[in-house]
């Protein structure tokens, strides 16, 4: 036998570089591995893997065999291979054998052992002595590796492994290689959780047998169990899931809840993979008190449009007598050019639905639900038609009714846009055809209903310099109306068919004055920034004349700077009055990040105004005063206030304070206080900070484990000091345990003075490998200002269908 130190070429090489030779070749002529296998093309919803408790390590043993082993078998001659040993030795067309820390390399692919063996007459690989490879930040090591590599037969004995992505790993006792397809792991194990001493990890997940079939993208699972501490809480005899982040049927991990009015409820998720670009979730609850519901969410996306449609039935309500449900269609799309449509749809079963079950009523006003279908379309420059169809459902409650509720639009059609002319002058216009009709469930059958054509136009000049710009504006409200019933006051009585016009003059001027600071030996740059709005509107008599959209504004600093007191068309306030108002803010000269602003505005009439939100007239000749302040000093600490004073009367109307307190991650404590004079008063608090334990601080460990531990508390109340009552409340602890976490939330909706809808989650985050139980995160996101999760969300997918 030749030998050769290492580093000298075989063949003339100059390095142990054996490219050409046939150990390192592609066994089969134009065999691609399957880590390289091509994705589908086709658009797809956001992916969703079924079964998820398991998967996460089975895929993770899959990627050690197709993206490590099989492209370790050298399936192709690109890139080079190269081989480093202390002692190299060959045998022409008979064997080659490396020996002494012997590194193989291809690519990102790293194989370490103490011997390697090639057998070309039997195409027999071995690599013996801590074996280990590393391909993309995953590790696997075993005691030995042997390889057929043309049928790719063989095992791999007692491997470990380690996956970067989830930070987790465990061993097997073999892995069988049955084809370059199909490989058969026995008696595997996964876990994210370090091992101290004898005992077992925090949890544990265990296989007896796992096949693997990569041409399918299928594995199949053979006493799968799940413990915790020692305690099985979750087994599976047979199941199958997919080996790559492809989309696969199967069954979610089972959610959990419990609320004071429907009982304990379980969910069992079962995940259907449709098509590339459609796929449903299919969930079964069974719920205490009620009885057994089904929920259904259906995604499609397509070349010209996508949405989503969910929809919740329940065929029979025990506790009411009666079936149940909501449906919830979000449908959006393009038209020719670059129009789009939009198609929302909200809707429940009964007036209950919302307070029975407050996570299905898909709307941000719970008790006014939209079928809310629009177009469109742009025509030239900035010109553009459009269409709607709105209709609402009313949910009606007895102790508190809805009087006032929104027309149904059938239809709203209307073209929009602006236009420069000559000389700077700018032209824009509205116009736009509505039919108002009463929604179901409206409390006032005999309000007026009709039809309305309007038109919106306005003529501005503006002149814009750096620091001061001001702006004359000419513009004109004007609106026809043809009600179904005739109007039975004012100047119009016993007509159907009227209309109005109300032109309008208002001159905006606004200054920016700046200047160089320093604060504390820190450059500023502040800034003073006056403005005055002139408004001039005719009085004109609305008497009598129906009010289908428009609603008084709510007075606030944005408001105060408008030409009329109410939003919509109907409804015109006479004006003839003047806003002043400053602002002056400080910024950082280096970043522009806003330390300090401060602002006063207040409106003076020059004549009485007759046409007013609440009805009366306004006489004074001055309004209320605004006030704001907002502060971020320090990076702990930001303050905001906002103040509405009442010269008449010389009171506080309205007041908001907010304080929040964030000296690092993981800790914040908001405190708010709201007062509205003769109507409201509320105290409002939240958090969330460590209790007990080592915090994390803030290292971005990802789904990274560590030996410590903490508790946390996190939570929102809100306090009507009114009505000496908790409003709303969301109440919760978490337990970072390192590898796992353990969450437990209450929420608390009032849904009337004496009636309240009380939910109780619970959840354990197995680090690395998926949640079990009702998922409370986005409960805490929206209740609880400036919460962060424990974790960066790099485990698996946990938006999962709620129960009905």
């Amino acid at each position: 036998m030749e030998k050769r130190r290492a580093g000298e070429g075989i063949e003339g090489c100059e390095r142990a570089t054996l490219v050409d030779n046939r150990f390192y070749k592609s066994p089969r002529a134009g065999h691609v591995p399957r880590s390289s296998t091509r994705r589908s093309t086709t658009a797809s919803p956001r992916p969703r893997s079924p079964l998820h408790l398991i998967p996460s390590h089975r895929r993770a043993i899959a990627g050690c065999l197709a993206a490590g082993l099989t492209t370790a078998a050298w399936a192709q001659a690109k890139p080079p291979v190269i081989v480093d040993a202390a002692e190299i030795r060959a045998r022409p067309d008979l064997d080659v054998v490396a020996e002494g820390d012997v590194v193989f390399r291809q690519g990102q692919i790293e194989i370490r052992a103490q011997r390697l063996s090639y057998d070309q007459l039997g195409d027999l690989a071995r690599a013996q002595g801590k074996v280990s490879i590393t391909r993309d930040g995953n590790r696997y090591s075993g005691p030995e590796l042997q390889l057929q590599l043309q049928r790719f037969e063989g095992f791999f004995s007692n491997p470990s492994y380690f996956f970067s992505r989830t930070q987790a790993g465990g061993d097997a006792q073999r892995i069988d290689f049955l084809n370059e397809d199909v490989a058969i792991a026995s008696g595997a194990t996964y876990t994210s959780c370090p091992r101290e001493g004898p005992d077992d990890p925090a949890w544990l997940l265990s296989s007896r047998r796992v096949k693997m079939d990569f041409a399918n993208n299928e594995g199949i699972a053979e006493g799968a169990v799940l413990r915790f501490y020692g305690v099985p809480i979750l087994a599976a005899p047979v199941l199958s899931f997919p080996l790559t982040d492809a989309r696969k049927s199967g069954w979610l991990p089972p959610t959990m809840g419990l609320d004071n009015k429907s009982g304990l409820l379980l969910s069992v998720p079962y995940y259907w993979n449709i098509a590339p670009n459609r796929d449903a979730t299919i969930t079964p609850t069974v719920i205490a008190k009620r009885g057994v519901g089904l929920g259904t969410e259906f995604r499609y996306l397509e070349p010209g449009y996508e949405g989503t449609l969910n929809l919740n039935m329940l065929s029979n309500d025990r506790l009411t007598g009666r079936s149940r449900g909501s449906l919830g269609l979000v449908h959006e799309g393009s038209l020719l050019g670059d129009g789009f449509y939009r198609a929302h749809v909200a809707r429940v079963s009964d007036d209950d639905y919302w307070k029975d079950f407050p996570s299905e009523t898909p709307s941000l006003t719970p008790r006014l639900l939209a079928a809310d279908l629009r177009a469109n379309k742009p025509v030239f420059g900035d010109w553009r038609t459009y269409a709607r169809v709105l209709r609402w459902q009313l949910l009606q409650d007895t102790s508190n009714p809805i009087d006032v509720a929104p027309y149904d639009r059938l239809p709203q059609i209307g073209v929009r846009g602006s236009q420069r002319l000559f000389g700077g002058l700018e032209f824009a216009l509205e116009g736009e055809f509505n039919r108002f009709t009463n929604p179901d469930g409206n409390l006032q059958p005999t309000r007026m209903t009709g039809s309305r054509v309007h038109a919106l136009g306005s003529l501005s000049w503006p002149y814009v310099t750096p620091g001061w710009s001001l702006t004359p504006k000419l513009s004109v409200n004007a609106a026809a109306y043809s009600v179904d019933q005739p109007l039975t006051s004012g100047d119009r009585a016993g007509r159907t068919q009227f209309g109005r016009s109300i032109p309008s003059f208002s001159l905006d001027s606004a200054w920016v004055l700046e200047r160089d600071t320093q604060w504390s030996g820190r450059a500023m740059r502040q800034t003073l920034e006056p403005r005055l709005l002139y408004v001039k509107t005719p009085y004109s008599d609305q008497g009598g004349l129906p009010n289908f959209d428009s609603a008084g504004k709510d007075f606030n600093f944005d408001s105060i700077y408008t030409d009329n007191a109410f939003s919509g068309i109907d409804q015109v306030s006479d004006a003839h009055q003047v806003t002043a108002g400053v602002t002056t803010r400080v910024l950082d000269a280096d970043t522009g990040a806003e330390a300090l602003r401060l602002g006063l505005a207040q409106r003076f009439l020059f004549a009485d105004q007759r046409i007013t939100p609440d009805g009366a007239p306004f006489t004074q000749r001055v309004s209320d005063l605004l006030l704001l302040g907002s502060s971020t000093l320090s990076s702990k600490w930001k303050l905001d206030a906002g103040l509405q004073y009442s010269p008449e009367i010389q009171r506080t109307v309205r007041s908001i304070l907010g304080a929040r307190y964030s000296p690092g991650p993981y800790r914040t404590l908001n405190v708010a206080y709201r007062f509205k004079r003769e109507e409201s008063e509320q105290v409002e608090l939240g958090w969330q900070w460590p209790l007990y334990g080592r915090p994390r601080e803030g290292m971005n460990r990802g789904n990274g484990t560590t030996c410590s531990s903490a508790w946390y508390t996190v939570g929102r109340v809100s306090y009507s000091l009114r009505d000496s009552r908790i409003t709303d409340s969301v109440l919760g602890f978490e337990y970072d345990g390192g590898c796992w976490i353990g969450r437990l939330v209450a929420k608390r909706l009032s849904t009337s003075q004496v009636e309240a809808t009380t939910q109780l989650g619970f959840e354990i985050e197995f680090v690395g490998l998926s949640r079990l139980g009702t998922n409370p995160l986005r409960v805490l996101k929206d209740n609880v200002p400036g919460y962060r999760m424990l974790r960066d969300n790099n485990s698996l997918d946990a938006n999962r269908p709620t129960a009905p």
